[in-house]
């Protein structure tokens, strides 16, 4: 199995998605001996800016990329061929004022492109091309938690993030969530082992 590990926080050690990610993947690692890894520091991405939305625009066209435009386009299929090499996908996703960090959704922008990530058919609309992977998402959240009152927060993360994988045609998608885990919580420590259990035994399954 080859998995493509989006790493979403750039908090390193202390970063409670990270963690949880990490305790996946030394299971799935003990369970299958020839896993292969390929780990995307999502903040060290090169922006997806001017010159790359410029070479989409002549890719959708059927025109030639050419000029500076060439070079941002072939570094955004560089990155998107790490992604379509993946049996799985590993996504370590904290949640940033309601959503997604925005390093993330640079991701997204730099991989979701037409003839890679996904068809367009003027009669039957989108279609995803990345069918067939897997997806194992860890959402973690200062304040947040599934039931809260809306004065707690409201979930735009998990919904934009699996609406994506949905779109470029990842629909096998398991979840892990690791929420609140403001310091100080007394719950905080038994939340965070059993959930690390939870990957562990998600892993081996």
């Amino acid at each position: 199995m080859h998995v493509v590990h989006l790493n979403g926080s750039p908090r390193g050690d202390h970063s409670e998605s990270g963690k949880v990610a990490a305790a996946y993947l030394e299971s799935l690692r003990a369970a299958d001996p020839g896993l292969t890894v390929d780990r995307l520091d999502l903040f060290a991405l090169t922006p997806f800016a001017a010159a790359g939305a410029s070479a989409k625009m002549d890719v959708i066209a059927g025109e030639d990329v050419a000029g500076d435009r060439r070079a941002a386009w072939d570094d955004a299929l560089a990155t998107t061929a790490r992604l379509r090499a993946a049996d799985l996908v590993l996504a370590a996703v904290p949640m940033w004022n309601g959503g997604i960090p925005w390093a993330l959704k640079l991701f997204i922008d730099t991989v979701t492109q037409p003839g890679l990530a996904f068809a367009f058919d003027p009669e039957m609309g989108y279609s995803g091309l990345l069918g067939g992977r897997r997806a194992v998402v860890v959402y973690t959240s200062q304040v947040y938690a599934p039931g809260v009152p809306a004065t707690f927060g409201t979930d735009f993360q998990s919904t934009y993030f699996e609406n994506w994988l949905r779109f470029v045609g990842i629909d096998r998608i398991e979840t892990l969530r690791l929420q609140p885990t403001y310091a100080g919580d007394p719950g905080l420590p038994a939340r965070r082992d059993r959930v690390h259990r939870e990957a562990r035994e998600l892993a081996r399954a």
